[in-house]
């Protein structure tokens, strides 16, 4: 019964696909930012530590010797640190 759920004459109705929205210029900021200390405010809290991998859709910031994955979309600013 979820076949009929989908609609036929609509080829996209049973292949979804990935949408993904980058921010070119926080991209470009952030490649030049790599191996600098940052804080980076997200939605939820912060994280100060090494900016260590650039993705388009994620951050790694290495804190401690441990590495926290942050999603670009989450992210409200970033502060180099000096």
């Amino acid at each position: 019964m979820a076949e009929a759920n989908f609609d036929n004459r609509n080829p996209y109705s049973r292949n979804p696909q990935l949408r993904s929205y980058v921010d070119p210029y926080l991209y470009q900021r952030l490649n030049q930012l790599l191996n600098r200390n940052l804080v980076v405010q997200t939605v939820k809290d912060s994280v100060r530590g090494t900016l260590k991998q650039v993705y388009p859709d994620h951050i790694t910031v290495s804190v401690d010797g441990s590495h926290f994955f942050v999603r670009t979309a989450q992210i409200i600013w970033i502060k180099p640190d000096r």
